[in-house]
């Protein structure tokens, strides 16, 4: 699109956003065009929670399927639009519920720690919810000590060397995270030696090693505006560093080049502006689902609380 082609579009978003008492969720890695539309930036649990607080009566959430789906535990009356319906998550989809019941007989007693990335189902069958940002505290603060966690290896890796509780991980991953390699830290350091490396916990534990901080997109928000670095390398998904060099015009971010979530791609602002034209794509949760679901995500925030 031309530069007013996406003027125009924007201002129609903001028209339809008014008339239906919309708010615009934008995750961290949108497209910069989404990010700029969005009413508020930030984490899939972050973002809920803000419009679970709003009086909007729909909420389009510029993100995954399990994120709309957690704005919708959340936010149980209001409707929740997900922009693109096959906007999914791989690492969400390497657990299924039916498979985490079996992994469950194999470690009895152990309870089930669920990383948000996952599907309200797979949440309706877990103890508690998590984040990259509360993991260690969520599992710190459960009796047990050995915990199941879900789905990624490497947030659980992460944990297992914060915690003296064992970690039975599920073999997921982040396939975006997988793509960022020790390599690339150390030719970006190479490239600007005064640079600081911040990365996100899904990367691999050999990856985790060459950076100076390990920290959720909410904390990296927070580190970008603290540190006194002015080159800072960001080893997540690319498009954070938009958010992060708007809110940051003094310093320098630079990608790791590759490192592209091709979901969160799928939402542009053509389809955000159908999204409210049309009411689309509807997120729906049964009844059972979502109550079960809705009590481990609750009792996380208690845990926060």
């Amino acid at each position: 699109m031309t530069p007013t082609d996406t003027a125009e579009l924007a201002q129609k978003v903001e028209r339809l956003k008014r008339d239906k008492r919309a708010v615009i969720l934008g995750h961290n890695y949108q497209i910069p065009e989404v990010q700029d539309i969005a009413d508020y930036l930030g984490d899939s649990l972050e973002l809920s929670r803000i419009a679970a607080g709003t009086d909007a009566e729909v909420i389009v959430f510029c993100g995954v399927h399990f994120m709309a789906e957690t704005a919708k535990l959340l936010s149980p009356a209001k409707t929740v639009l997900l922009p693109d319906k096959d906007a999914g998550c791989p690492m969400a989809d390497m657990v299924t519920p039916e498979a985490l019941r079996e992994f469950k007989k194999q470690h009895p007693g152990a309870p089930v720690v669920a990383y948000v990335n996952t599907s309200a189902a797979t949440k309706a069958e877990s103890d508690i919810c998590c984040t990259s940002a509360n993991a260690v505290e969520i599992v710190e603060s459960l009796e047990a000590d050995q915990v199941i966690f879900i789905p990624d290896r490497h947030l659980g890796s992460w944990v297992q060397e914060h915690t003296a509780k064992r970690i039975i991980l599920w073999d997921g991953y982040c396939a975006t995270h997988v793509r960022i390699s020790a390599q690339m830290l150390q030719d970006g350091k190479q490239k600007y030696p005064e640079a600081v490396v911040m990365v996100h916990p899904e990367v691999p534990a050999e990856v985790r090693r060459y950076a100076d901080a390990v920290l959720s997109t909410g904390g990296m928000v927070r580190y970008a505006r603290e540190t006194e670095a002015q080159d800072i390398i960001v080893g997540t998904e690319y498009d954070m560093a938009y958010r992060l060099q708007k809110e940051n015009p003094d310093k320098t971010f630079h990608i790791i080049r590759g490192a592209v979530c091709p979901n969160m791609k799928k939402i542009t602002l053509p389809k955000v502006a159908a999204a409210l034209e049309k009411m689309q794509y509807r997120i729906e949760i049964p009844q059972d689902i979502a109550a079960r679901a809705r009590e481990a995500v609750e009792r996380m925030l208690q845990v926060g609380n």
